[in-house]
């Protein structure tokens, strides 16, 4: 099975060596076209976007039910602008949810939007919705892309009120971090606003429209990074004020008061964590440096992702748990229970409930308290009578038996110690590797980076690939042999089958899957960790953390996986 949609593949068939970026026109090399746009797109003006100067064309005239390439069928448009409409579909052939981006083939911006969708359609990054298809048939050019029914746009969640500091730190770095990879391949956005941010319902944001929004829309920039940037600083200016930082409202946000110019996020609402407000205002300033602290500006994605990082990290919030409601007695419990009600008319007499006793104080009750205090003196008496017969047993000369018996209880282990971890390498012993590139990021210390394997279809165990016969994952190289007693692993996604083997003690340069047979772990489906600790410390060199099956990437056809970090003690 092919790792890419058939677009995606045509596309790389044809690309050569040039990058993701060179197939796109000239013009809009960095623009980029979301997937379902709001209703508050149409001011584009409004909201400080260079629209192209080609006069609005009418879009193709289609409705509810038409097919394209007798598999998408229409459903709802949710666009309609500038000569293009854009579509909530259904493809029928996968039984999913899709979006569809419409445009006339003779339109002045349809070999753009063309390029754009492809150069996309290559990066492959799952932080971005992924263009499925780019097509021109029948006088029409149509984009197929993602549609995410469980995430919620940004613009929802501001509308709602702001974001707390933990939820806008990890939106400002997982957009930054993103768009930064999306550069190094020649891509921009330059149309980065809250609808075309979604977070999933697992906290991971992800952005639409790379490369074909302005496409669409003919946007252009002269400095693509600098524009991305500074997008990014409104968005984290808008999550942490629900505010727009500019005079101008958009996107259902109100703007600045006239006037009074750029002003600091914690300026604008007390509490506003002073860091994430700084970030902000570092994005957003052309020409120098916060009023705080006098830092450089960051004019691209990834030096803004850099400054993120260099920020200390910021936890969630403690969990907040609402009070029981106070205990409510029944009617039973009162006492009410069965008693007739008052008859109509009848005038309602308070009625006296009567006294009972206070607990044993009857007859009976006096008998069983003298009969229990009897009990207890006489065990007391017996209890003192064994203890007195026990210590004449043992005489002056017996001695402490607790310190001459052995003790039962076996040693405590020592607690285990971290392992430094040399290198690490990826296992693909049957042919080229999925993403080597990022192998370092599974040893970083830092779990908010990973090694992500490609998307596979229709099966499971890497699209059923022959070269991916023995599955995947990575090698760590301790640097010597060490007796390794435990491993930590923070993994990309939940539902992955691992496993854990280690080399024999006298390997060297292992990389097939029977240079590892020594069974750490068996095989698991693990819920994004995977702890083990092991009864006998095994001694070894090198170990395999091992991959054999992948969980569902957004839809039950496609499989995604990775580690983020992994961590061995012994």
């Amino acid at each position: 099975m092919a790792e890419r949609s058939t677009a995606a593949v045509d596309v790389a068939d044809n690309s050569g060596d040039e990058p993701l970026a060179a197939k796109a026109d000239k013009a809009t090399a960095d623009g980029v076209a979301p997937a379902q746009d709001s209703a508050d797109e149409n001011k584009s003006d409004a909201d400080g976007e260079r629209p192209g100067a080609e006069p609005p064309m009418a879009p193709p005239e289609l409705h509810s039910g038409h097919k394209l390439a007798r598999r998408y069928r229409l459903e709802e448009c949710v666009t309609r602008l500038d000569g293009f409409s854009s579509w909530r579909a259904v493809d029928e052939k996968l039984r999913r949810a899709v979006g569809v981006h419409l445009l006339s083939a003779d339109h002045p911006r349809a070999r753009s939007v063309l390029a754009a969708a492809r150069s996309s359609a290559l990066l492959g990054d799952p932080r971005f919705v992924q263009v499925l298809d780019a097509v021109e048939e029948n006088e029409l050019v149509y984009v197929v892309h993602e549609w995410l029914p469980d995430a919620t746009e940004l613009t929802a969640m501001l509308a709602a009120g702001p974001l707390d500091a933990h939820e806008a730190y990890q939106l400002v770095s997982q957009i930054s971090q993103a768009m930064a990879a999306a550069h190094r391949e020649g891509l921009a956005h330059l149309r980065l606003t809250p609808s075309a941010i979604l977070r999933t319902s697992s906290g991971q944001y992800r952005i639409r429209g790379l490369a074909v929004n302005a496409a669409l829309r003919g946007i252009t920039s002269d400095r693509p990074q600098r524009t991305d940037t500074e997008a990014i600083g409104a968005l984290l200016y808008a999550a942490l004020t629900q505010r727009w930082p500019y005079e101008r409202d958009a996107y259902g946000l109100s703007g600045l008061p006239k006037g009074v110019g750029l002003i600091p996020p914690d300026q604008v609402r007390a509490g506003i964590h002073r860091g994430l407000s700084e970030v902000a205002m570092r994005a957003l300033v052309n020409d120098g440096a916060t009023a705080s602290r006098q830092e450089p500006p960051c004019t691209t994605p990834d030096e803004l992702a850099k400054a993120v990082a260099a920020m200390p990290r910021i936890r969630p919030p403690e969990p907040t748990f609402t009070a029981l409601p106070e205990y409510q007695r029944t009617t039973y419990q009162q006492g009410t229970y069965g008693r007739p009600g008052p008859h109509p008319g009848a005038a309602a007499a308070q009625a006296v409930a009567p006294v009972p006793p206070r607990p044993l104080q009857s007859r009976t009750g006096k008998v069983l308290k003298w009969g229990v205090a009897a009990l207890l003196i006489a065990a007391l008496g017996l209890g003192s009578w064994q203890l007195a017969d026990t210590l004449l047993d043992r005489g002056p000369d017996s001695g402490d038996t607790k310190s001459s018996q052995p003790s039962d209880e076996a040693p405590k282990k020592p607690d285990p110690k971290p392992i430094a971890i040399s290198d690490a390498t990826e296992f693909a012993p049957e042919g080229d590797g999925i993403a080597p590139e990022s192998v370092p990021n599974s040893i970083d210390g830092e779990t908010s980076t990973a090694w992500i394997t490609g998307e596979y279809h229709d099966f499971a165990s890497f699209g059923n690939l022959p070269q991916r016969k023995d599955g995947s994952g990575i090698i760590v190289d301790l640097g010597s042999v060490k007796d390794v007693s435990g491993l930590d692993i923070d993994l990309y996604r939940s539902g992955q089958t691992v496993e854990l083997l280690a080399a024999g003690e006298d390997a060297s340069d292992p990389v097939a899957l029977s240079d590892f047979p020594q069974h750490m772990t068996e095989p698991e489906v693990a819920e994004g960790k995977l702890k083990a600790t092991l009864d006998k410390p095994v001694r070894t060199r090198y170990i395999l953390v091992h991959i054999t099956s992948l969980p569902p990437d957004g839809s039950p056809d496609r499989f995604r996986g990775g580690i983020s970090e992994i961590r061995v003690s012994g």
